[in-house]
């Protein structure tokens, strides 16, 4: 399909600017990919830009660099035919047009020079075909072979060529296919669908770090259930994730039955992605429940148990992290104390909210209190009206107490009031576990709420513990 296309993205000035260096080469050039589509759905104007030549694209970026004020770097990247161009607030990647062909045991493909068409064909989807013709007897025309226009009203995945050879070439596209119908809210196509199903085992030889790339996408798409159930649904999943997949399904013994974790932790990550766009703390929802399938036991006295899940759900995610190569940082142990504790608030609420348990959420979690609080509100995800009106009339008594005891004891980031050094000094002590036993005995006793979290009333217990374990006061 060719048509006039005009648009104020398209007067862009760095467009007649690309269409005039393109003119002077002797060269066709086009804006393509997801410039086009982005401008189509009215997502904004995208700040990375594609341009294909057809002929040298580093030759292209070469000559669009010269033009523009203050010259501007330019990066090439000889090896793949590409150059880069940041100019204020874009990002310009210059290609030449080419084709495609892969091995069966790779999904980096053997490149050679082409046409527009060839260029249209090899991309994932139709919607990432569609391409503007820049050169100024034909600026503004859309080159839409596929109908890729059709398919965005219609909110529909496809691929340019019969799927099974798309997915098949570069099994990466599985997942981006499963990634654009998360974040644009399409459905993909019944023949791509199947396509996917019978292409899973392919996804083996794409490297962690793309497919994770492509689960932060998900994980920050508005409702990242529908990535999850499509991965479910077309049998990614079990492989890249098993601990997830593990959690499904409902034993009935003697007719007691447990909940199904899988679906369970789908809403729950839906629920926490309504109140935070923070990727680590989506990942700890996702995986907040996979220690739930190695500790499910069933008791004929008390029914189903998953004692531990949480403490055995937190070194899974140590080694889901490594296997992913994801980064084991920060971020992992964020995620993993997220898991540790994600019971603790909901122990908490069910029971009298006293000052003291208040105090030991506050030190164990930290900075991150309000992340823990976040993910247990999400966790309710009960259908009884009168049951989750309880639960979150509880979360919120809680979260008040946290602001009470907080202001009042200071907890969180707990610093002893007395340091170790004045208790050697104190009882003339050298390094010993004496140390550390009033050490500790002066912070239970400020978490139970006997002392205030004051130095004063700190240092008195001190000499009264020493007392109690026949220490000396060293007299100077």
């Amino acid at each position: 399909m060719t048509q006039e296309f005009h648009t104020e993205a398209i007067q862009h000035p760095i467009f007649k600017l690309i269409g005039e260096a393109s003119d002077e080469l002797g060269v066709d050039a086009y804006v393509i990919g997801g410039f086009v589509r982005d401008y189509f759905l009215k997502r904004g104007t995208p700040k990375d830009i594609d341009i294909v030549a057809i002929g040298s694209g580093i030759e292209l970026a070469k000559k669009v660099a010269s033009k523009l004020k203050g010259k501007p770097e330019i990066s090439v990247f000889k090896n793949f035919g590409t150059a880069m161009i940041k100019h204020h607030d874009l990002e310009l990647e210059f290609v030449g047009a080419r084709k495609e062909s892969y091995h069966r045991d790779s999904r980096k493909p053997i490149v050679e020079d082409g046409t527009l068409e060839d260029d249209q064909n090899r991309r994932d989807f139709t919607i990432n075909a569609m391409a503007i013709t820049l050169n100024k007897d034909t600026f503004g025309k859309l080159l839409d072979p596929f109908d890729g226009i059709s398919d965005l009203h219609e909110q529909i995945l496809r691929t340019p060529l019969e799927p099974g050879i798309t997915y098949s070439d570069d099994p990466l596209r599985m997942m981006r296919a499963i990634r654009f119908a998360t974040q644009l809210n399409f459905t993909i196509e019944l023949k791509s669908l199947q396509a996917i199903t019978e292409n899973k085992e392919r996804i083996k030889i794409v490297s962690e770090e793309r497919i994770v790339d492509e689960l932060h996408k998900i994980l920050l798409s508005p409702k990242p259930s529908m990535g999850f159930k499509l991965m479910h649904q077309t049998g990614l999943l079990p492989i890249i994730l098993p601990e997830l997949t593990a959690l499904q399904g409902i034993e009935e013994v003697e007719g007691q039955r447990h909940k199904d974790n899988f679906w369970h932790t789908l809403e729950v990550v839906d629920n926490i992605s309504e109140a935070t766009d923070n990727l680590w703390l989506r990942w700890a929802a996702l995986l907040h429940d996979i220690g739930k399938a190695p500790t499910k036991k069933f008791h004929k006295k008390i029914g189903w148990t998953f004692h531990g899940h949480e403490f055995v759900g937190s070194k899974m995610v140590y080694k889901l992290f490594k296997r992913l190569r994801m980064p084991l940082n920060e971020k992992m142990k964020f995620v993993q104390k997220m898991v540790l504790m994600s019971s603790r608030p909901i122990i908490l609420s069910e029971d009298h909210v006293t000052d003291s348990a208040v105090r030991r959420l506050v030190f164990d979690a930290g900075d991150h209190v309000d992340d823990l609080m976040t993910l247990c509100e999400a966790d309710i995800t009960t259908k009884n009206p009168r049951k989750q009106k309880k639960y979150k009339n509880n979360f919120l008594i809680v979260r008040q107490k946290i602001v009470e005891v907080e202001e009042r004891d200071h907890v969180r980031n707990f610093q002893p009031p007395v340091s170790g050094e004045e208790i050697m000094q104190t009882f003339n002590l050298k390094p010993s576990k004496e140390i550390g036993i009033i050490k500790e005995a002066i912070k239970e006793a400020i978490l139970e709420g006997e002392i205030p979290n004051e130095y004063e009333a700190a240092h008195q217990f001190m000499l009264e513990k020493g007392k109690s374990m026949n220490l000396k006061v060293h007299s100077k």
